[in-house]
């Protein structure tokens, strides 16, 4: 699915708080803030992280105005904990970090897919390992947010590319949370998050609001029990007026732990086709060019921004490439990678780590070379680099 482009040159302008003028001067973080109030979000925890925090900042001033709560949790982990009880309780939830954060997550994350609890978790990249460097963007987290949960469920993945793509994005990651009752990353940056660009507000747009759907009020409700035709479970809020029962534990429809293999084996499978059978559906991504070229690049994040300039400018030397920019990085969006890369002679991929979404392509090439070009230093991968690797 592609995402209108809406990005702007920048000029001048003054961040105006809420909608009522046609142009602001925002970085990424405050986009993905606006969206998420847009959207419904009612609920924010967050502990202060570099570059994450000014989402925090955001949300503190945003919240309340439209009745909703906004916490400091005393550490990462109490926080997402905050945002998960918000969202059994029926509040759309949200919460940001960067690296270090995700890494305490890790436990609530795996609760909130196994209890199917609908949350979206912003991580503003920077560079790692460990505390690395706070004020330097990398995109090297994206293989520990698909896998980072124990059982290695799918989950979803959504990367932007500019303070545009932050909002929209960020309304697609609400959706999808509702819809399929799960946790939604988005994979944002340092550098995407904490710089300023002039944003038409005007023309952003969030898609259709969804919301979780709840159970009938003349239907016997079993908190894990889909109804036929669907794959996610009716919802109703934990504290409402009819018996809700959670647990971290493998269960069963009705929400009792149980050690039955045939019981277990369902409910897992269900869990990933909820997410994995619909991927079309929510494959974002942006195609610069033909599908039929001699070179495809392949990227995503903030290095696109530099991906873009390379290409327009080898063309006008006449090279025949074309730029394919992917938004949703998992699940991996098979059928529209397939497309561009049968249609391509040459396969190059850019990314901002040593290698994180290399595998995923290399296995939909059937065998083909993948030209592979990797920076994680703290500097952002130039125009000039990229197009060294695109000569011939």
């Amino acid at each position: 699915m592609k995402l209108p482009d809406l990005s702007t040159t920048i000029t001048d302008g003054n961040l105006i708080p809420g909608n009522i003028m046609a142009r602001c001067f925002i970085d990424g973080n405050e986009a993905i803030s606006r969206a998420a109030v847009d959207a419904g979000c009612r609920f924010f925890a967050g502990y202060p992280i570099t570059p994450a925090t000014t989402i925090f900042h955001q949300m503190v001033k945003m919240l309340p105005p439209v009745g909703g709560i906004c916490l400091q949790g005393e550490d990462e982990i109490a926080s997402i904990g905050f945002c998960i009880g918000a969202s059994m309780a029926g509040m759309k939830a949200m919460t940001a970090t960067s690296g270090p954060g995700i890494s305490l997550y890790s436990e609530q994350i795996s609760f909130a897919i196994g209890g199917e609890i609908p949350l979206v978790i912003v991580d503003v990249q920077r560079l790692g390992p460990s505390t690395g460097s706070a004020t330097k963007g990398a995109d090297g987290d994206i293989q520990f947010l698909r896998w980072g949960n124990s059982g290695g469920l799918p989950v979803i993945v959504l990367a932007p590319v500019d303070a545009v793509d932050c909002y929209q994005l960020t309304g697609h990651a609400f959706n999808l949370a509702e819809r399929f009752r799960c946790p939604v990353f988005i994979a944002s940056n340092k550098e995407i998050g904490m710089t300023r660009e002039s944003v038409e507000l005007a023309k952003l747009q969030l898609p259709p609001i969804i919301d979780r759907t709840t159970c009938p009020v003349d239907q016997p409700f079993l908190p894990f029990q889909a109804p036929a035709g669907s794959d996610v479970p009716y919802f109703l809020p934990i504290g409402g007026q009819r018996l809700v029962r959670q647990t971290s534990s493998t269960h069963g429809a009705d929400g009792y732990i149980t050690g039955d293999t045939e019981q277990i084996g369902a409910t897992i499978r269900r869990l990933a086709q909820k997410i994995d059978k619909y991927i079309d559906e929510f494959s974002f991504y942006e195609m610069d060019g033909e599908p039929h070229c001699a070179t495809l690049v392949i990227t995503y994040g903030v290095t696109a921004r530099a991906a873009r300039q390379a290409v327009a400018a080898l063309r006008l030397s006449g090279h025949d490439i074309s730029l394919l920019i992917v938004k949703t990085l998992f699940p991996v969006p098979v059928k529209i990678l397939q497309e561009t890369i049968r249609a391509a002679d040459r396969i190059v991929l850019i990314e901002m780590n040593l290698g994180l979404y290399k595998t995923e392509i290399e296995r939909l090439c059937s065998g083909r070379e993948v030209i592979h070009h990797t920076r994680m230093d703290g500097e952002l991968i130039s125009p000039e680099e990229i197009s060294a690797v695109l000569r011939p």
